[in-house]
């Protein structure tokens, strides 16, 4: 993949942004997920109560949320037997349960039991919507509260990664805290909205938005457009991922945590840009598989590009094979924007950011 190293239709497709109206009598605009839960109850994904609520935050109990993922894949929620003990043909959700057991959404407990009425977890929350949303894990992400050993470790990496659920700013994640209808829509929304994954990227960070096209340029002339899709292969949907227009099958991947900022080609390799917190002199390891030494050495640069010229770059120098002539380059990473440019040692410019649209 050029952009990444320098050395070598289903209901989820319905993910179409509608000018959100009210709502519900107690969602003002000021809730901070009005436009995702308007979107939801447009698309009639999620309703209210009878009296016109939606008690955004209330606790969502686990019947309610699979009710929720129901209604967004349009499954059947005729009232039928759902296989657990204690979900009866007779509970409003149990269609929704049976169906999205079937689809291996939801699970339930070892004893026979879903539990319906308990509360959802932030990590429950995890391990269901790994199983509901598709999507190529880089396993960057790393909070303090969230173990190898704890059951969401890995679904906790994979919701983060795709930008459906983010941390706190302390670092944590907060597994066992309880999750809110308001969270929970937000959470849904940003499976198949990539307008509202943006909502989850770091302040200050370098990903880029994901509603937009940009448009690069290689040093060959090629030019290339970068978009948001859906990542489809035959009879496979893998979720959302960045598409290079000039690879037949050029998705890639772009994930930041607080640990740092990495691009990768999906079940293939990762490479780390930026490490965090950095500064003027930070080493980023690489990995064994590339024996290049890359280190920050410079913080607010200045770089043209020909798209414009951006004041607050920050320059990573990657050291080349000394048995390689010019295989060393410099890129420049800008907030918001990911790399802009990359720069031969010999001066030529490699990949350039040439527009945003």
């Amino acid at each position: 993949m050029k952009w990444v190293t320098a050395l070598s239709g289903t209901v989820l497709a319905l993910g179409l942004l509608a000018a959100p109206a009210s709502a519900a009598s107690d969602l003002p605009k000021s809730h901070g997920f009005y436009e995702e839960i308007s979107y939801l109850m447009e698309w009639g994904a999620v309703s209210g109560y009878p009296d016109g609520t939606f008690q955004p935050d209330k606790i969502v109990t686990r019947a309610e949320a699979a009710i929720m993922i129901g209604k967004l894949f349009e499954l059947d929620g005729t009232q039928r037997a759902s296989g657990f003990s204690d979900v009866t043909k007779g509970m409003k959700s149990s269609g929704y349960i049976a169906a999205a057991r079937d689809e291996g959404f939801i699970n339930g407990y070892s004893d026979g039991t879903f539990k319906p009425y308990a509360p959802i977890t932030r990590g429950d929350m995890a391990i269901i919507l790994a199983n509901v949303f598709p999507s190529l894990e880089m396993g960057m992400n790393s909070f303090k509260d969230v173990n190898p050993n704890m059951r969401a470790y890995y679904p906790v990496s994979i919701v983060a990664d795709a930008n459906i659920a983010a941390g706190y700013s302390d670092g944590t994640f907060k597994p066992y805290a309880k999750t809110t209808r308001g969270q929970f829509s937000a959470f849904l929304a940003r499976g198949v909205e990539p307008k509202f994954k943006n909502d989850t990227h770091l302040a200050n960070g370098f990903m880029r938005d994901k509603t937009k096209t940009y448009v690069y340029k290689y040093e060959d002339g090629t030019v290339s457009y970068h978009s948001y899709e859906r990542y489809i292969v035959p009879y496979v949907d893998l979720g959302f991922a960045w598409l290079d227009s000039t690879e037949e099958y050029g998705f890639y991947n772009e994930t930041e945590s607080r640990s740092g900022y990495e691009i990768g080609s999906p079940l293939n390799f990762t490479m780390l840009d930026l490490v965090y917190p950095y500064k003027v002199g930070t080493v980023i390891d690489a990995g064994e598989d590339y024996g290049d030494k890359l280190s920050v050495t410079g913080v607010n640069v200045t770089v043209e590009t020909a798209y414009k010229t951006f004041t607050n770059a920050v320059e990573v120098t990657v050291e080349g094979y000394s048995e390689i002539p010019n295989s060393g380059h410099k890129f420049y990473l800008v907030p918001g924007m990911g790399q802009v440019k990359l720069v031969h040692d010999d001066g030529e410019v490699g990949v350039e950011l040439i527009n945003v649209k």
